[in-house]
């Protein structure tokens, strides 16, 4: 009924747009933004909460004295040290495969014979011109 061209999105349009997306999400994730998000989200609620039954001033300081922690805070603060304890495991199996041993032997380089115009066409460059400069007929 009010089809239009700027209603109509075909689907090859939307995938530039879910891969950025997708993209976005996973560095996201990957920074440990998502920890930042739920606490946000915890100290909103914490505000709220406190706020109903104290001034707002007192809502904020009991918020943020780290005194009265919420259940969300205590996941987040749970979930951040999981996550710094497997990073520092992997960083402690990790291998480094670089030199087996610490032997180091070096070697001079092969020598080879500088070669130059000069040095391959003696004659052309050593002679002077004929004088004076020969004539054609």
């Amino acid at each position: 009924m009010f089809d239009t061209p700027t209603m109509r999105t075909h689907p090859r349009a939307l995938l530039p747009r879910l891969t950025k997306l997708l993209l976005v999400l996973a560095l996201t994730l990957s920074l440990g933004a998502h920890w930042l998000a739920l606490q946000s989200v915890a100290w909103v609620g914490m505000v709220v909460n406190f706020s109903q039954t104290a001034p707002f001033h007192e809502a904020i300081n009991k918020t943020f004295d780290g005194r009265h922690p919420c259940a969300l805070c205590k996941m987040v603060r749970e979930g951040k040290a999981k996550e710094q304890k497997q990073d520092a495991l992997k960083t402690m199996t990790k291998q480094d495969m670089v030199m087996a041993s610490h032997q180091l032997f070096l070697s001079a380089p092969i020598p080879f014979p500088l070669v130059t115009t000069a040095t391959m066409f003696p004659s052309v460059w050593r002679d002077t011109p004929p004088t004076p400069p020969p004539r054609f007929a």
